[in-house]
């Protein structure tokens, strides 16, 4: 009698399971408009070119930088986007920033177009085209920033130029707020955060670059996604050192700062961040898993009872699948002896960590300590910032970004996620609770990593995409 009642019990769970997975299914999309956006490619195409062809190199070492190269392109926007700057107001702030403002009918909900124009170093030798001329051939634009993120400086200010041109005044201010350190962290975009502060600015609506429309984004979906990021993870690097009395390699110790420091990472890595289904990646499940296969929308219609099973599906897989539900720890640097035949005096090792929303930089350095357990280890926090605010998704300001997205790329799915990179919008999370991060972009998985890679190059339709994406959403600010 009581394996009869075992068994309905199981074939009631096993019911619940699979008609909570059959009824997981695609959520009635928004309507989105289909006019026809109308503009010349070919001179947007001659816009980014230029723009690309400024060596507008970022190094942490500012020395090394071309100042020339900064102030040419610059110069060269009023020329490019005449019409912007024949309407617009511009200010230069510190840490080359630029800011330019569109006056709307109203000053009461302003939007904010971000993008950056300094770009990653390049070694010339691995590219198969000279990364700074700005060559087309076979259907691409090539060069450094083509991708990250000129395309999107280029398409914003295009599209407004076209707009002005055509006599449409925004119903709000529009603000195109541009940042030439962004790569290396620099202060332009907290110059112009602090501007917003003192003029009392809040806006309505920031973008700024981060998602795209990519393929494969998600297990068991055949369609593209366009990943908005609706927050971004924080950062955290960690130094972890190790002193001893050094000496001679031919009789070494039982430990040395180089073994210790080996233990650290094995530890690290063996334990990792709990899961966080923070709210945007939970937002991401319930809408690329309901046009997943049904083995797929079985696990994610029941999270309750299969989250073991994502958590270790996650880990095996490692990369941006893991990345997007816990915090993670890379470690990038080590450092010990000087010559192969001494043992250290002191080694170091450096990990570069991502913080989900659920941790704290205080929380993150006490789970480590907690995990090293080890006296010996001087444990440091280099540098960090914290994950950003959770912008909303149920509002105006987030419609006007996804329609846009689907309206531009057709038959996409239009996604809320979180970012695991850092970007320059991160430093408006005081002023504003509507940030997006959205690069306005079609990329295959080729494409993605030539970004701060090598042979980095844009499909010229895809630059004609980036500019119909803006210009379907500034006509809506």
């Amino acid at each position: 009698m009581i394996g009869w009642i075992l068994l309905g019990i199981l074939l009631l769970f096993l019911a619940v399971l699979v008609i909570r997975a059959l009824r997981f299914t695609p959520k009635p999309q928004r309507q989105t408009e289909d006019s026809q956006i109308v503009f010349d490619q070919d001179a947007a195409v001659a816009a980014l070119q230029k723009l690309v062809q400024c060596k507008t190199i970022s190094y942490n070492d500012h020395t090394q930088e071309d100042d020339a190269e900064f102030q040419k392109l610059t110069r060269l926007l009023p020329e490019l986007y005449p019409d912007v700057f024949r309407v617009c107001s511009f200010l230069q702030l510190p840490d080359r920033g630029l800011l330019l403002r569109w006056k709307g009918k109203s000053s009461e909900k302003p939007s904010v177009m971000m993008s950056h124009y300094d770009v990653v170093p390049v070694q010339e030798e691995m590219w198969e085209k000279p990364p700074f001329a700005g060559i087309i051939e076979d259907g691409f634009l090539w060069g450094r920033g083509t991708l990250d993120t000129k395309v999107t400086l280029n398409a914003a200010l295009f599209s407004a130029n076209q707009l002005i041109a055509e006599g449409f005044v925004p119903e709000n201010d529009v603000y195109f707020a541009f940042s030439g350190g962004e790569e290396v962290n620099g202060k332009g975009a907290v110059h112009i955060v602090n501007y917003f502060k003192k003029q009392g600015i809040a806006p309505e609506l920031v973008l700024d670059e981060g998602g795209a429309v990519v393929e494969n984004v998600f297990p068991g979906v055949s369609v593209p996604g366009g990943m908005i990021g609706i927050a971004e993870k924080g950062m955290m690097n960690v130094l972890y050192t190790v002193r001893s009395g050094g000496g001679h390699a031919s009789a070494p110790p039982p430990k040395t700062p180089i073994t210790t420091l080996a233990s650290v990472c094995r530890k690290v890595i063996d334990h990792p961040f709990k899961m966080d289904l923070n709210f945007p990646v939970r937002q991401m499940y319930d809408t690329l898993g309901r046009h997943s296969t049904f083995l797929y929308r079985l696990i994610f219609a029941n999270l309750w009872c299969f989250k073991p099973v994502l958590d270790l599906i996650c880990r095996m897989n490692g990369k941006e699948m893991n990345a997007l539900v816990r915090t993670t720890t890379a470690f990038t640097q080590a450092e010990g002896s000087s010559a192969r035949n001494v043992i250290p005096a002191q080694a170091h090792l450096v990990s570069n960590m991502r913080l989900s929303p659920a941790t704290t930089v205080e929380g993150a350095e006490a789970f480590l300590k907690k995990v090293v357990n080890d006296p010996q280890v001087e444990l440091t926090v280099l540098e960090s910032c914290p994950p950003s605010p959770i912008s909303e998704t149920d509002c105006d300001s987030y419609y006007k970004v996804a329609d846009a997205v689907a309206a531009t790329w057709k038959g996409c799915i239009v996604t809320p996620y979180i970012m695991v990179q850092c970007s320059d919008s991160r430093h408006y999370r005081d002023i504003s609770r509507h940030v997006y991060r959205f690069s306005a972009m079609d990329l295959t998985a080729e494409e993605r990593k030539t970004i701060h890679g090598n042979n980095e190059r844009i499909r010229l339709e895809v630059i004609a995409k980036s500019v119909e994406f803006y210009l379907r959403i500034l006509g809506k600010c």
